[in-house]
Parts: C-alpha cells; structure tokens; sequence
C-alpha cells in the first residue's frame, strides 16, 4: 500500500478511502492554531476596551479583561480542536468490497448493492453513483484524490465514468418549468429557497434532492443554480 493513501485493504478485499491521517492531523493542528490566536487577540481587544469608557460593550470588555491571559488561547485551542472534529466528522469516508458500497458523511451511512450500481464518477466535487434506471442512487460531497478513488473502484471492477454521460440533458430550473413530474416544481421552488439562505443547512438542501429522485427527478447545482432532468424510476436500491 502506497504512504499515506489513507486506504486500508482487508482479507475480503474490503477497501476504505478516507482523508490520510497526517492530513487529518493538519487540520486539527491548523483549527488548533487559529482558536488559541483568536482567543490571544480577544484578550487584547478586551484590554483595550477597558482603557476607553466611552466604547461599547464594557462590560464584557471587562469581564474578558479578568481572565488570566493564558486562558483565553487556551480555551481557543480547545473551540478549534471541537470545530476539527466537526470537519473531520463531515468528511466522507467509502468503504469498498467487490459486492457493496457504504459511503458515511454526518454519522450517516448508506449502503449500496453492487447489483444497482451502473455507473460511478467525480462531478466536480462530487462523488455519484448512477442506477440502471439512468437516476442517480446518490450524490455525496467528496474531496478524496479522484485518481485514487476511481483506482479503488476499477479495482473492485465498478465501472468508472470519466463525465456524466447525462450531462447534456440537464436543463436549468425556472419557476413553472413544463415537463417536470407533478409536483417537482413546488420542491424544486422550496429546494431553491434554501440555496439561497445562508441559515439553511445542508441536510434541507439534501432531503430535498431526495424527494425529487422519489419523483423521477435528478437534481444538479451550479453556483446556487438548479439544473434538472428526469429519468425512469426503479425500485429503491439503498439497503
């Protein structure tokens, strides 16, 4: 196994793609580095504050001003050691056998039979894997090395698409857009809505995509900006 692929192989040809441990490392150490500076130049800031009785916010000013100076980077170090698990925890990891695919992001796994799986590939940053129906099964985040990840696929013989053979059917949504499924327009309005607010999460944006693959409807994003076809629906194919 090559340094540092961050990819482990079992007796039953089982392999797992994940971030190499000292780039996880890195990540940690760098969340790390910037809470123990961010919590150095509040303690500064907080100091400052106090010399001027006519700034704002005093008595929180005054408040951070009492705490003992190591403590404030201290306390820094430990919010981005917390925010490096939350990344870590959002990372996707794809564990590969010649029969199955379970990719985990979230604390949330999904399984996928060899058997439902046409096609795999990289679209931008995303990992897909496409049905036999021409749907997409899923469509996952994924910043893993893309020669590595298609290395792991074509070596458990998964066919491995260089493009999205789909890609010239993808029109872009407007409201009211003809020939969509009824109903898809209504989820493709609310999914566009949460695009476009920074408060929504990812999991709306997701859970949505999913109702419309439950319609017959595949669901792409460029730059907040939907783009859609449809394709022939199948029975489900996570397990």
């Amino acid at each position: 196994m090559r340094k540092g692929a961050g990819r482990e192989s079992q007796g039953s040809r089982l392999t797992v793609l994940r971030q190499p441990t000292l780039s996880t490392v890195c990540v940690y150490f760098l969340f790390m580095l910037v809470g123990a500076g961010v919590g150095w130049l509040v303690g500064l800031l907080a100091d400052w504050l106090v010399t001027l009785p006519w700034a704002p916010l005093q008595g929180p000013a005054e408040l951070v001003a009492s705490i003992p100076a190591p403590w404030l980077p201290a306390a820094g170090s430990v919010a981005g050691l917390a925010l490096g698990l939350v990344a870590q925890h959002e990372q996707l990891v794809i564990r590969l056998s010649d029969d199955r695919v379970v990719l985990t992001c979230k604390g949330r796994a999904q399984e996928f039979s060899r058997d439902a799986i046409a096609a795999v590939l990289r679209d931008g940053k995303q990992l897909v894997l496409l049905g036999h129906d021409c749907g997409e099964l899923t469509r996952q985040e994924c910043d893993l090395d893309v020669g590595r990840v298609a290395g792991a696929f074509t070596e458990h013989r998964y066919v491995w698409a260089d493009a999205d053979p789909h890609k010239d059917e993808f029109r872009r949504w407007v409201p009211d857009t003809p020939g969509l499924p009824e109903g898809a327009n209504a989820i493709l309005k609310a999914r566009q809505e949460s695009l476009e607010k920074k408060s929504s999460s990812d999991d709306d944006v997701q859970e949505l995509r999913e109702e419309l693959a439950r319609l017959g409807v595949v669901v792409r994003d460029e730059k907040r900006r939907q783009h859609w076809r449809t394709f022939r629906k199948s029975g489900p194919a996570v397990e």
